[in-house]
């Protein structure tokens, strides 16, 4: 370690910050004024790289290289603005989640799309013209690029300052981060506010990915990887806060930068890798942040809205005719292999699949729906119970049937941890607090080359030979599915399941008339821990090991994805969610190199026409066409 060798690492940092303040700041703008969680963000610095790239190389000769690099960010823009007035501007009332969903689906829209114009490979693009050398610095030579950028930050914050401080659009800005319904009940046009910020914001991402285009090359894996890091930017910053989130990124590339510099240390006979921590700082510092100050570094707690939205419908026991029909497809199930034979196995693969997808979605939507707590990061309890049960087998040589069973225990004690800190936020802090720990839990597993097995995860983890052979296995998971379905649901009608109820509805109310209101949201952190484990725990067995996938941020995504496919208002959403999600993923992903865009099209489809869910819409439709069929049958 020298002094050269840390002033070159935090001049790298600097370089790094000032690219994730563009990004990050755009998306605090729209998360601030909008209220809507943007995952398509990082598509859009995505598509800021990819069309640079193109820019560059087709009209440099012609307008010179500085130019053609800026039409890129302009681009974003008018594709932003299109995208809010065609798409997001009809769903604004929508429930925040589902305005989640249509950003993912145009995330995979988006990568399709790239994927069609740009191809699988990395793009590299030129140097920057004019700045292609270096300057020695301490001894050390430093890009002259790279001090470019470290420029360029200060001086979009000062541009962002000037505009909101001293333009009336800027009030307007400012005072929708604070309260957008009073700025609607001023008589401001929102849907003209929300457009031009929109704008404003994937243009902003769109001028980061295109600066970066000469550091490094464009690729379609841009986006996820940004997306993160911005979520923790804007929420560490505070939300809306254009100076929280410059200091925000700063403190998080600078601390990525002292952790490259510190590398391996020896700290009380331990040897520490501290440049492994780069994989989870960012989501170190959030978890801290949020615990302290739940609203940021420069942020302020959010006014009350006014309007709540659609009412969530009480929950029902099902009916006699419901209940027959769910008995009916069980049976169904249980004899679908004895009708197709050896014919049937792929069918029964996908059907475990189905079966393990449901579970885990149950496990999200017990204190997502009934509990109003939303989860980013519910795929570490997965991965947990998953890990669990893959080590159990592997190096205590228990047999499946108990790792079955103690598996899921140590889902349940992670998240009787995180949860402890979780319930003591709500809403988007709430949210992003979960992302965190998941990510801190992922990266555990990935680094722990020597008891998780790093990035290979952990294999040879097989049924014995009495599950392994014909349908054993899916009779198996269709057993342990089927139980854990309903005990979850006999679990919300009971004392505990109203009481979450009541929390979810009002936690003043609940707190007034007795109700441990964060002890009830803990105890149902914990109870959707334990069988988002068990299923986590079957997956392990049906694939035969685990890998850090079983817990990435994807791995959440996707649940949330079933749930919201679904519906959030109806206990049998899960479960049709789980069948139409893998069923379409299976079916799609083998037809088609484009499968992505056919899903993400078909969830745009489902969020605009049906909002509830499918069997949210199906229920609907079913309220709606029973009354006139009993009055047809009226004497």
């Amino acid at each position: 370690m020298s002094a050269s060798g840390l002033l070159a690492q935090l001049l790298n940092g600097l370089a790094s910050a000032s690219s994730l303040f563009l990004v990050s700041v755009g998306l605090s703008l729209i998360f601030g004024v909008t209220r809507t969680i943007n995952f398509a963000h990082g598509s859009f610095y995505m598509l800021g790289a990819f069309i640079a790239y193109s820019s560059v190389d087709v009209l440099s000769p012609h307008i010179g290289f500085w130019p053609a690099l800026l039409l890129a960010p302009l681009a974003c823009a008018l594709l932003g603005a299109l995208t809010e007035m065609l798409l997001l501007r009809r769903i604004y009332q929508a429930p925040e989640l589902f305005q989640l969903l249509a950003t993912f689906a145009l995330v995979l829209v988006i990568k399709d799309a790239s994927l069609w114009l740009w191809g699988p490979e990395e793009l590299f693009g030129p140097r920057a013209q004019g700045m292609e050398g270096s300057v020695e610095i301490l001894g050390r030579q430093f890009p002259t690029y790279d001090l470019f950028l470290i420029a360029v930050g200060p001086c979009v914050l000062l541009g962002l300052t000037l505009l909101l401080t001293k333009t009336r659009f800027g009030t307007l800005v400012r005072a929708a981060t604070q309260d957008r319904e009073m700025v609607g009940a001023l008589g401001v046009n929102q849907a003209w506010l929300f457009t031009a910020v929109f704008a404003l914001g994937t243009l902003l991402a769109g001028l980061a990915g295109a600066l970066q285009l000469p550091r490094e090359p464009a690729s379609l894996e841009m986006d996820m990887t940004t997306i993160g890091a911005a979520f923790v930017i804007v929420v560490v910053g505070g939300m809306g806060s254009i100076p929280g989130a410059f200091i925000a990124a700063l403190l998080v590339a600078e601390l990525k930068a002292v952790c490259i510099w510190l590398g391996v240390q020896e700290i009380a006979g331990v040897e520490i890798s501290f440049s492994k921590l780069t994989l989870v700082v960012e989501f170190l510092v959030m978890a801290v942040v949020l615990i302290w100050r739940p609203w940021g570094l420069l942020g302020k707690p959010q006014a009350l809205a006014r309007s709540s939205g659609q009412p969530e419908q009480p929950l029902r026991s099902a009916g006699r005719g419901a209940s027959a029909a769910w008995l009916a497809l069980l049976a169904a199930l249980v004899l679908l292999p004895l009708a197709f034979g050896s014919e049937g196995s792929y069918t029964t693969v996908l059907l475990t699949d189905i079966f393990v997808a449901a579970l885990f979605a149950a496990s999200l939507h017990f204190i997502l729906g009934p509990g109003g707590m939303h989860s980013f990061g519910h795929a570490a309890y997965f991965g947990l119970g998953a890990y669990g049960a893959a080590l159990l087998v592997r190096q205590l040589n228990l047999p499946m049937e108990a790792a079955l069973l103690l598996g899921p225990l140590v889902a349940a004690a992670g998240a009787l941890l995180y949860g402890w800190f979780c319930v003591r936020l709500s809403g988007v802090y709430l949210t992003m607090l979960t992302l965190a720990f998941a990510q801190i839990s992922w990266a555990i597993v990935f680094q722990w080359d020597d008891f998780t097995g790093g990035s290979n995860g952990v294999t040879g983890v097989w049924p014995p030979e009495w599950a392994s052979q014909g349908a054993a296995f899916y009779w198996l998971a269709l057993g342990v599915c089927a139980i854990g379905l309903y005990l979850l649901r006999r679990i919300l009608f009971s004392p505990l399941g109203y009481a979450l109820r009541a929390t979810r509805d009002s936690a003043l109310r609940a707190d007034a008339i007795g109700i441990d209101v964060r002890r009830v949201q803990w105890t149902a952190f914990v109870i959707s821990g334990l069988f988002a484990g068990l299923a986590g725990a079957l997956f392990a067995f049906s694939k035969g090991g685990v890998a850090p996938d079983s817990m990435s941020v994807t791995k959440s995504v996707d649940s949330l994805v079933i749930v919201l496919l679904g519906g959030v208002q109806t206990l049998a959403g899960p479960v049709v969610g789980a069948a139409a999600f893998t069923w379409l993923h299976d079916t799609v992903a083998r037809n088609t190199e484009y499968w992505r865009a056919l899903m993400g099209a078909t969830m745009l489809v489902l969020v605009l026409l049906a909002p509830q869910g499918i069997a949210g819409y199906a229920q609907t439709l079913w309220a709606r066409i029973a009354p006139k069929n009993k009055a047809e049958v009226a004497p």
